[in-house]
């Protein structure tokens, strides 16, 4: 296939998906508005509970993130050392991006404990 169709195919695909979202919302807000609903009561609806992101989803995300890559700086380099397989990468991204949330896990726990 042309690259250009495969270009048009997905911005169109992106833009269809947006536009359901948006019209989807749109007709959820008209009908709570048709059943009697406030602007008030409405927004309290999509309002999370609690207010604030909590920050220790932060702290989570920033582990995860900074575990996997250094774990696809290490893939690639036993890659490139050792001309290991492809197969390399995957394993490694798992194991690493696991260990992160465990760490995150002892973390959040020392942290409410105290």
């Amino acid at each position: 296939m042309e690259p250009i169709v495969v270009s048009i195919t997905f911005f169109m695909s992106v833009a269809a998906i947006w536009g359901s979202i948006i019209i989807t919302r749109h007709r959820e807000r008209v009908m709570m508005i048709d059943r009697g609903l406030k602007s008030d009561e409405i927004k309290s609806l999509y309002a999370r509970p609690g207010g604030a992101v909590h920050p220790m989803n932060s702290l989570k995300w920033g582990i995860l993130f900074v575990s996997v890559g250094i774990a696809i700086l290490v893939s690639i380099w036993l890659r490139e050392t050792y001309l290991l397989s492809e197969g390399v990468f995957p394993g490694l991204i798992t194991l690493a991006g696991g260990i992160g949330l465990l760490t995150f896990y002892f973390i959040a726990r020392k942290q409410a404990a105290s």
